[in-house]
């Protein structure tokens, strides 16, 4: 009978079952992404330090979930917030990945993607960042995001801003734009008119329309990662074939790359010993009055999609009594 291999012990933390594959198509070992994420601490932990933390793990035979409430068994050295959730109407324990430990902790636990709000737990009425996410249309259309997060360069360049861009890690491409002190509601605005603005200097390209359907092979430039929401961290593996990483571009390389350069066993060489995230960060900026005032005036893309989505079901429903009375009538 085979001799269980001892765990292994990294800071404390041990690590168990290092040489399993991490899922279907990783081309990766669990014992790669402790690596990975071992040897990109120093650059992802000021990126998740104090922000309440969402993990998407895999686990052998099951599909990926996303965990947000921490487990009973979480030991005493991660940190955690307790915040209420209007959506599950509970509080739910989240983590804060603020050091080696935890985010080793995290790695043997097979968490993959790391998912922190873009407010830290103290202050979470103040957003750190205004996101654009940028979602191209289905198929291998990764240029037309890079060419939609130009167009958002441009209409931040139009009114004194700037962003850093990087890949998403899945097929779009994240464009970040670091703030001062703001209140979510003035950033959730900004973030719309940006998002119309860039729209309007190639509608055929890009589209503010929140229902799929209303897309027409555009890319969508969603402004709602705002507020409470999440987006996955520069750094952070993804759960795609060949376990990408959502990694930072420089904006004159950005139509040169794609999302599969960039992967666990190719990000720390390319990064060297430096921080390309943190050098190419611009210092926070303070959102310009006429942008959020634009903005407050935009109607918010989720209610409009929701609203237009129960008058699109009535339709319907309407439309297909009137068809089975037609039915039902003699001639």
């Amino acid at each position: 009978m085979a001799k269980k291999a001892s765990p292994e012990e990294r800071d404390g933390v041990k690590l168990t079952n290092l040489d399993q594959p991490l899922f279907e198509d990783a081309g990766a070992t669990k014992r790669d992404l402790v690596d990975y994420l071992d040897g990109v601490r120093d650059r992802l932990l000021p990126e998740l330090e104090d922000r309440p933390l969402s993990v998407i793990r895999t686990l052998p035979g099951q599909d990926p979930f996303m965990q947000k409430n921490v487990p009973k068994y979480t030991p005493d050295f991660v940190r955690t917030v307790k915040l209420w959730a209007e959506s599950s109407r509970r509080e739910v324990a989240y983590a804060l990945c603020n050091d080696r430990p935890t985010l080793l902790w995290f790695a043997n636990q097979r968490a993959i993607e790391y998912h922190p709000m873009l407010a830290r737990y103290d202050s979470l009425a103040q957003t750190s960042y205004l996101i654009m996410d940028l979602d191209p249309p289905e198929g291998d259309s990764f240029q037309l995001a890079v060419k939609a997060a130009l167009l958002v360069r441009e209409a931040l360049a139009s009114c004194g801003l700037s962003g850093v861009v990087k890949t998403s890690g899945s097929k779009g491409v994240h464009v970040f734009v670091p703030l001062e002190s703001a209140s979510a509601e003035d950033v959730a605005a900004a973030a719309r008119a940006v998002s119309a603005r860039a729209e309007r200097l190639d509608p055929a390209l890009a589209t503010t329309a929140f229902i799929k359907d209303d897309r027409h092979g555009k890319v969508f430039l969603d402004s709602t990662r705002t507020g409470g929401a999440t987006v996955v961290s520069v750094f952070s593996p993804r759960i795609r074939p060949g376990l990408p990483v959502s990694f930072p571009v420089r904006w004159e390389d950005v139509e040169n790359v794609t999302p599969r350069d960039f992967t666990v066993h190719t990000a720390l060489g390319l990064l060297g010993d430096g921080d390309l995230w943190a050098e190419l960060k611009p210092a926070p900026q303070a959102l310009p009055a006429d942008l959020v005032e634009e903005g407050h005036t935009i109607p918010i893309a989720r209610v409009v999609a929701m609203h237009e989505g129960k008058r699109r079901k009535r339709a319907a429903a309407k439309a297909a009594e009137a068809d089975d009375e037609a039915r039902a009538t003699p001639p």
